[in-house]
């Protein structure tokens, strides 16, 4: 992708034009972020306290007895959102989903283990350890080009 910056005194408002052969995911990815009012804040509960959290912070978000969980390493905070709202407030640069319970920062991966059969086994730098189910298991190796 090429990023052009143009400066024009008589230009009064900011304007961005993209200029594509086609639509594609990133294309429209990138449009949906710039026409977005709000930033996607992420806030969650732990011991009756409400705190807001960074992206770069959190290791993975989880789903486990029926709840979900943001693990730092401040430890897991509660959120009140579902995985599918998660994914759409996610930068899709950092986040992939690996399961249907599961997201993982793929900034905070230390190794994956491709020897397993059939799934992938995922390190992340906090020393968790986690696996990508079999439905996922596409999707990852697209992430990483393999």
């Amino acid at each position: 992708m090429h990023v052009e910056i143009k400066i024009d005194a008589a230009c009064t408002e900011p304007k961005i034009v993209v200029l594509t052969d086609r639509i594609t995911d990133e294309v429209s990815d990138i449009v949906k972020r710039l026409s977005e009012d709000t930033p996607q804040i992420l806030s969650g509960f732990r011991d009756d306290t409400l705190e807001i959290l960074e992206q770069n912070d959190v290791y993975r978000f989880y789903a486990s007895a029926g709840k979900i969980y943001a693990e730092t390493d401040r430890g897991a905070y509660t959120l009140r959102l579902r995985l599918y709202e998660l994914e759409d407030r996610l930068d899709k640069n950092r986040f992939v989903r690996i399961s249907n319970s599961e997201i993982v920062n793929i900034q905070k991966v230390r190794r994956f283990d491709l020897s397993l059969t059939g799934t992938i086994c995922i390190s992340l730098s906090n020393g968790t350890v986690t696996y990508v189910s079999r439905r996922y298991v596409r999707k990852i190796k697209q992430v990483l080009g393999i």
